[in-house]
């Protein structure tokens, strides 16, 4: 109760206080959010793609607040979020993992906000996520990339299996928080699939519609 007087419960998409029968998101909020529809990229190598909102306005600014000022407490909601999309869908995998960031941008923005994500999202469904991959090189952010063929290149081989992961015959399903074009998933569904997992999937919170 001392918390909640300190530090009220907001909205993660407009920062509106919610009442005390509201969660995560506010009513006006929650009414306007509506489901992903219209088509996505597929990533390379990857069997299906599940998408819980659009990548518009206002959850955009939100997931900017989330990866650049600091806002990992929202991961709570977003994982919720994107947990009720996965059960929606009646997606069916053996492991959940994340595409990570590097070691240089996680110590500068403190927390990896797609493992946030997929820990978050795996408690919603009663289950736990592995660290499967790693980002042993650091590049310049994609967000700063336009051009799709650029976007590729610019992530080939800055992914590998961390010491120990054993994927052989797993169905993964792989968790980011945005899709765009689909060249960091893909690059990471095809590390996962040269380890041997027998399928990738993707799940993302937002993804640009094409």
């Amino acid at each position: 109760a001392l918390l909640e007087l300190l530090y009220p419960s907001k909205c993660v998409l407009c920062g509106k206080l919610l009442d005390g029968n509201e969660t995560n998101l506010c009513g006006n909020c929650r009414r306007a959010l509506q489901p992903f529809t219209g088509k996505a990229a597929k990533p390379a190598l990857t069997s299906s793609v599940t998408v819980a909102y659009a990548y518009e306005d206002p959850l955009r600014q939100s997931l900017l607040r989330y990866k650049f000022q600091g806002r990992s407490y929202y991961a709570g909601a977003y994982g919720a979020m994107l947990g009720m999309q996965i059960l929606r869908e009646h997606l069916e995998f053996d492991v959940i993992t994340w595409v990570p960031v590097s070691r240089k941008r996680r110590r500068k923005r403190g927390y990896d906000q797609a493992e946030l994500l997929a820990k978050a999202t795996a408690q919603e469904l009663g289950r736990r996520a592995e660290p499967l991959l790693e980002k042993f090189r650091d590049i310049p952010p994609q967000s700063g990339i336009q051009d799709a063929a650029r976007r590729k290149a610019n992530v080939l081989g800055v992914y590998r299996m961390r010491p120990g992961a054993a994927v052989q015959g797993k169905r993964v399903l792989l968790i980011d928080d945005i899709l765009t074009t689909g060249a960091t998933l893909g690059e990471a569904a095809r590390v996962l699939m040269e380890a041997g997992a027998g399928e990738v999937q993707v799940a993302v919170l937002a993804a640009a519609r094409k």
